[in-house]
C-alpha cells in the first residue's frame, strides 16, 4: 500500500491518500488491458474478448469516477452544506451505476446478434495469453483494491476491486470457451458473451441497489454504535445510554442523538459538565457530532423498583417489544413517564398503547402514564 502511494505522491495515512492512489491504480491497468483484448478480440473476431476489453475500459471509467467522488467528497462544509460534501460518493456510485448497466446492456445486445448471426471466430493462442495474464492482474488487483477499500472505509473502493475480482473469473469463463472451440470446433463465444453480460448488468443493479439504500438511509453502523454506547455507558454520572440515532452523510462523516439516563437530583451545570466533555471527547476520537437528551432517573425509589418489575413482565410477554427505559415518577405530579422500544414487525402501535396502558392502570391507577413508543435506529 505504502508503495502505491508513494508511486502516485500520495500520503498513505490519508484516506484522501489511499484513494486516490488505488484509483490510479486501478486506472492505470484497466486502459491498458482493455486495449490489448479489444485489438485482439478484434484481430480474433471474438465478442467475449472485445467484450471484456470494453468491460475493463468501464472499469476504468468507474475508478475515475471513484477518484472525482472522494475528491469533492473531501470539500470542506460551507454555508450552503453545513454537514460537508460526504453524499457526493453516493451519486458518484449512482453514475457508475449507471455506467455498468449500459455497458452490460449493450454487450447483451451484440451477443444476442451474434447468436442468430454468426461470424467466423479466429482463435489465437497469444489472444488466450494474453486474457489468461489480465486475469490474473485483475484477481491481484481486485484484492489489492478491496483490501484499500476496507482499510480507508470506502465503500466505493470495495466495490471496485469485487468488480475486478467478479472480471478475473470471467475472463477464466472466455478461455474455457475458446479452449471449447478450439477442441471442438464448437463455438460458444456468443453465448459466453451474453452470459458476461448478464453477470454485468447484475452488478450494475447491486451497485444501484446499495447506493439507493444509503441514499433512503440505512440503520447506522452497528460497529460504531457500539463504541459510541461503551464510551457514553462509561462516562462517571451517567447511568444508561438510549435511542441512539446516527445520520450518515457521506462514508466517514455521521451526526445523531442519543438519550442518556442521569441521576435526577443532579444539577443543569452538574450534567452540562460531564457532557459537555463527553461531546467533545466524540468528536475528537470518533469524528462524530452527537446531541444529547437526557432522561431523568431515580433509581433509589422503592416504587420505580417495582414498576419497573411490573413492565419486565409486560415485556417478556409481548413478541414485539423489545425492551424498555425511560422509568420516571414525576414528584410533582402523578405522571409516569416509560418509553417502550419495539421492532419493526410491529404494525398496529395504537393497539399496543391501548394494551400497556390497561396493564399498568391495573396496578397503579393513580399514575397518569406518559408513555412513548419507538423503534431503535442502530
Amino acid at each position: 500500500m505504502e508503495f502505491v502511494c508513494r508511486l502516485f505522491r500520495q500520503d498513505p495515512n490519508e484516506r484522501e491518500g489511499v484513494i486516490t492512489a488505488v484509483s490510479a491504480l486501478g486506472i492505470a491497468v484497466n486502459l491498458l488491458i482493455a486495449a490489448a483484448k479489444v485489438v485482439l478480440g478484434l484481430f480474433a473476431s471474438s465478442i467475449a474478448i472485445v467484450s471484456e476489453g470494453v468491460n475493463n475500459a468501464s472499469d476504468a471509467m468507474t475508478s475515475v469516477l471513484t477518484l472525482v467522488g472522494s475528491r469533492l467528497a473531501g470539500k470542506h462544509p460551507d454555508a450552503k452544506h453545513p454537514f460537508g460534501y460526504g453524499r457526493v460518493e453516493y451519486l458518484t456510485s449512482l453514475v457508475i451505476a449507471g455506467l455498468i448497466l449500459f455497458t452490460g446492456i449493450e454487450m447483451l445486445i451484440s451477443s444476442v446478434r451474434l447468436i442468430f448471426e454468426p461470424s467466423e471466430l479466429n482463435v489465437s493462442v497469444p489472444a488466450l495469453a494474453v486474457v489468461a495474464v489480465s486475469a490474473v492482474i485483475k484477481f491481484l488487483l481486485g484484492v489489492f483494491t478491496v483490501s484499500a477499500g476496507k482499510r480507508s472505509g470506502s465503500g466505493a473502493l470495495v466495490g471496485v476491486g469485487l468488480d475486478c475480482r467478479n472480471d478475473s473469473f470471467i475472463s477464466v469463463v472466455t478461455i474455457l470457451s475458446a479452449v471449447i472451440f478450439i477442441v471442438s470446433g464448437v463455438s460458444v463465444d456468443a453465448y459466453v458473451g451474453a452470459l458476461m453480460s448478464l453477470l454485468v448488468v447484475k452488478a450494475g443493479f447491486d451497485v444501484l441497489r446499495d447506493t439507493v439504500s444509503e441514499l433512503l438511509g440505512r440503520p447506522g453502523d452497528a460497529e460504531l454504535a457500539a463504541k459510541l454506547y461503551r464510551e457514553i455507558r462509561s462516562t462517571p454520572g451517567i447511568l444508561g445510554a438510549v435511542d441512539m440515532m446516527l445520520h450518515n452523510y457521506g462514508p466517514d462523516a455521521y451526526s445523531g442523538s442519543v438519550n442518556v439516563e442521569i441521576d435526577h437530583e443532579k444539577t443543569v451545570g452538574e450534567v452540562y459538565d460531564f457532557l459537555h466533555a463527553l461531546q467533545l471527547r466524540i468528536m475528537r476520537e470518533y469524528n462524530v457530532t452527537l446531541v444529547f437528551g437526557v432522561y431523568a432517573v431515580d433509581g433509589d425509589h422503592e416504587e420505580v423498583r417495582v414498576i419497573r418489575q411490573h413492565i419486565a413482565e409486560f415485556v417478556r410477554a409481548h413478541e414485539h417489544v423489545k425492551s424498555f427505559h425511560a422509568v420516571y415518577l414525576d414528584p410533582a405530579s402523578p405522571r409516569l413517564y416509560c418509553d417502550l422500544i419495539v421492532d419493526y414487525e410491529l404494525r398496529d402501535w395504537s393497539l399496543l398503547r391501548g394494551e400497556f396502558t390497561d396493564f399498568m392502570r391495573e396496578s397503579f391507577p393513580e399514575h397518569e402514564l406518559v408513555l412513548t413508543i419507538e423503534t431503535e435506529f442502530v
